[in-house]
């Protein structure tokens, strides 16, 4: 069987039958693996976009109880195959890493086994790819963090099971960092699932055309993170307007009603960066321009904005009516998602609409031409990129096709592609610095400016303190940037003393967030209280509006504390851009868990409700309705004072520390070093 091995331009080989298998190294302390079954290898690189060096790593070969073992090394990493094709991944201290699951190939005598089950597995679709399954050994010990945003709480996701599919409010990144000093992605959009099992983890593909994924070894979390950005793209430089207050509701109906909110904070003297208008002040989904009843006159908008300090973001959906203006030249030239069974029909919101296809190039053209002549050429310089999932009536992934694939192969880049769309043309108009707020990720989508947000989430503390594991699991994923809406999107009262409490413990680790945006559906007793319409009103300008949820409608006691954190937000800005700083030269995540920057503690590993904002600021949020302490664990090796007290305190121990309503603890790492 040595006939197996082959090598190729610094590629090691594997062929058996009708696989072929390929590993090579990709950046640095890295390996990319491939396997297929057709005649040639399949040819994209989905997340793994960057340029790597050439010429890293070496290939040897072991004789083990009389069989060839080929062995490919890159720096702190190595990976073995036996000529059944097994394949095992060491750290360069020879412990193992990853280890494909093999029970089968009775002509080997170390894997005979009577259950038959390989470490990969294709199962031929009629007619054309494969139903894909790859199985690794599981260390029932070892701890995962990232896999992007799922409405659970776990942080560690270890032994749960993860579709791989996006939904509002779910966002599959297929990226994680492992306890035992590896990360791994998963570079494949198809639609699938992976279970993170105690006696197996078993990663699936719908339909594909082959095995694709990159592990990486290193010593701290902080170089896998890195190694990772390396190879699927960082974060621009987050423009200085990020790094402030987004105020935002439901929606702004009209001209007058935004720049009224945006005069009563320049009045009140109150921070504010950005503003936004949110859906429906067009007139019909796919015209991507102002409704001209409503916004009579958007450039001047847009400059008495400018005038005041202030950008304004506007929503974006990627719906078209089948009755907009948009819709014939779209379908005619190929640029909608089609429906392989049915009529052409992908949402029903406000009108029958199907979605733009984000993975035509020449859709995306058209999609930003329209959005460049009546938005960005206005003076709009951040858009908010809606239904980015994209959002279907029915998740019935089967029945959609994109100009790349089906959904079944390809339906997870839709949100990369998506973000793609406006970072594409923004850069092109100019611009360096781009941010767009976008409602789903996959691997890969922070390169194109996106900062993501958890979808239409509850207004409970139930679902802040989900929201919390998110953002820490996102930054793991290898998404820095990301937000969520404070206060929960559906509901709240602002009469409400427990929706109020709520508000300030969400505001005030708002401040702490990424970007510090404030949205929601507040409750408005001038309107029905209820979901919005789900049948068209005469006119777009009567959806309604929603509560107030401006800083000061929520009582004098209430607003107060509000404007502390406001004025706080202000404060940090230098430990904020720094944070944006590394970011964007390193992949690092602005919300870090606590053992991302003390991997050498055993017990900060185990913290899933505190972590530390930047590098400096420890942060602990209040998640309880009625708490008034908290607590929580200092980690070894540095020293901490209270952002309130001053009172310092040597890491390596929990504490309790007191939380009334104006304060969230947050606690300052070796404060002699810094300035607040």
């Amino acid at each position: 069987m040595d006939c197996v091995f082959s090598e190729q331009n610094g590629c090691l080989l594997w062929q058996y039958d009708s696989e072929t298998l390929q590993i090579e190294p990709w950046g640095e302390n890295s390996l990319r693996l491939r396997a297929w079954c057709q005649a040639k290898r399949p040819q994209e690189d989905w997340a793994l976009t960057e340029p790597v060096p050439s010429g890293l790593g070496h290939i040897r070969y072991e004789e083990r109880r009389g069989h060839t073992v080929a062995v490919i090394e890159n720096g702190k990493i190595t990976a073995k195959v036996t000529e059944g094709g097994k394949v095992t991944f060491l750290n360069e201290k020879g412990h193992v890493l990853l280890e494909e699951y093999v029970r089968y190939r009775k002509d080997v005598r170390e894997f005979c086994s009577a259950l038959n089950l390989c470490g990969r597995e294709f199962r031929p679709i009629m007619g054309g790819d494969y139903g894909l399954t790859v199985r690794f050994e599981s260390d029932p010990h070892e701890k995962i963090f990232g896999m992007g945003q799922y409405q659970q709480p776990f942080f560690n996701v270890k032994g749960c099971t993860l579709e791989l599919a996006h939904r509002n409010s779910q966002a599959s990144v297929p990226f994680y960092v492992s306890s035992l000093g590896y990360g791994f992605l998963w570079n494949n959009p198809a639609i699938g699932r992976v279970t993170f099992g105690l006696n197996m983890t078993e990663w699936t593909a719908t339909a594909t055309r082959g095995v694709d994924y990159w592990i990486t070894a290193g010593d701290t979390p902080a170089m896998v993170e890195e190694q990772y950005a390396n190879v699927t793209g960082k974060v621009p430089m987050m423009p200085e307007y990020g790094l402030g207050f987004w105020q935002c509701k439901l929606r702004y109906r009209t001209q007058e009603e935004v720049l009224s909110v945006a005069r009563e904070y320049k009045r009140r003297g109150l921070p504010i960066d950005v503003i936004v208008i949110d859906f429906f002040h067009w007139r019909k989904q796919g015209d991507w321009g102002f409704d001209e009843r409503f916004f009579p006159n958007p450039k001047a908008m847009v400059d008495e904005l400018h005038s005041m300090g202030i950008e304004l973001m506007v929503s974006i959906w990627p719906t078209v009516d089948v009755t907009c203006d948009n819709f014939a030249e779209m379908l005619q030239k190929g640029y909608l998602v089609r429906c392989d069974h049915g009529l052409r029909h992908t949402m029903d919101f406000m009108g029958d609409t199907v979605f733009y296809d984000a993975t035509h190039p020449g859709s995306r053209d058209f999609v930003w031409h329209q959005a460049k002549k009546n938005y960005y050429d206005l003076g709009i310089r951040i858009f908010w990129l809606d239904e980015a999932e994209p959002e279907y009536s029915v998740y019935d992934y089967p029945n959609y096709r994109y100009h790349l694939g089906t959904d079944l192969q390809v339906g997870n880049l839709y949100p990369v592609m998506y973000a793609k769309t406006f970072y594409d043309g923004m850069e092109q108009a100019g611009q360096k610095q781009i941010v767009n707020l976008v409602r789903c990720a996959w691997a890969g989508s922070q390169k194109y400016g996106a900062l993501v947000w958890s979808g239409d989430i509850d207004s409970s503390f139930r679902a802040m303190q989900t929201q919390l594991r998110i953002g820490l699991s996102m930054g793991m994923a290898g998404i820095p940037w990301w937000t969520m809406d404070c206060g929960g999107f559906h509901g709240g009262d602002p009469e409400s003393e427990e929706f109020r409490e709520l508000l300030i413990r969400w505001f005030q680790w708002s401040c702490f967030c990424p970007v510090m945006r404030l949205h929601g559906d507040r409750l408005n007793p001038e309107e029905s209280q209820g979901a919005l319409p789900i049948k068209r009103p005469p006119e777009n300008g009567l959806l309604p509006s929603g509560g107030p949820n401006e800083v000061w409608s929520y009582g004098e006691a209430c607003g107060e504390i509000l404007e502390r954190y406001l004025h706080l937000r202000e404060k940090l800005r230098p430990i904020t851009r720094e944070a944006m700083r590394q970011a964007h030269e390193k992949g690092t995540p602005v919300m870090r868990p606590l053992f991302y920057e003390f991997p050498d503690d055993p017990q900060a590993w185990e913290v899933d409700d505190t972590y530390l904002f930047g590098s400096r600021l420890l942060v602990a949020p209040i998640l309880e309705l009625g708490a008034r302490t908290r607590k929580l664990y200092l980690p070894k090796g540095a020293l901490w004072q209270s952002l309130y007290t001053g009172e310092r305190i040597e890491g390596g121990q929990w504490i309790e520390t007191q939380a009334p309503l104006d304060e969230i603890p947050v606690f300052l790492r070796d404060p002699e070093k810094l300035h607040l």
